[in-house]
């Protein structure tokens, strides 16, 4: 079995699962649908859009186990976005959902050189960065990442699933 640590954002509304927290609760459930087993879930936070998003986000993060490798599991989490109504548009603009595989038990993704741009890349490229992707992952090992500087907690996170 192969461990994940997923980042999962909404900035819209969908018709059946309600505001982007529904969303992401739902999003959730859809996982275990797939044979994807979340083992922790943070707490769901409210962060600003970045970028032409326009309005925030509800972002969260959550543990997982799966026996899938990283392409055969991004092809899943493509597929949730699609049936939660995603849909290919400009980078950077609002959603319904979006999941990201922020960190894996195997390492890096590719295992040898470098992802071709817009290709897979685990650990996503920008991780460092985003507070709205540490934070909810902070929230999955609190006892051993509370208030770490996001390059050492990226670090870390990354020799935790390894």
């Amino acid at each position: 079995m192969q461990l994940y640590a997923l980042a999962l954002g909404s900035n819209r509304r969908h018709h059946r699962h309600g505001g982007p927290a529904g969303v992401l609760a739902a999003a959730t459930e859809a996982l275990a649908a797939h044979g994807v087993r979340v083992i922790a879930r943070s707490r769901i936070r409210a962060t600003p859009a970045l970028g032409p998003a326009g309005r925030g986000f509800a972002n969260a993060a959550l543990l997982v186990e799966t026996p899938l490798d990283p392409p055969a599991l991004l092809a899943v989490l493509k597929r949730i976005e699609r049936d939660f109504g995603r849909r290919p548009g400009r980078r950077w603009g609002p959603r319904v959902l979006d999941i990201d595989i922020a960190l894996w038990s195997g390492g890096r993704w590719p295992q040898r050189g470098r992802a071709a741009p817009g290709r897979l890349s685990v650990p996503h490229a920008a991780l460092a960065e985003r507070s709205f992707v540490l934070d909810p992952l902070s929230d999955l090992f609190p006892q051993r990442f509370g208030g770490m500087h996001p390059r050492a907690l990226r670090h870390r996170l990354s020799g935790l699933l390894n």
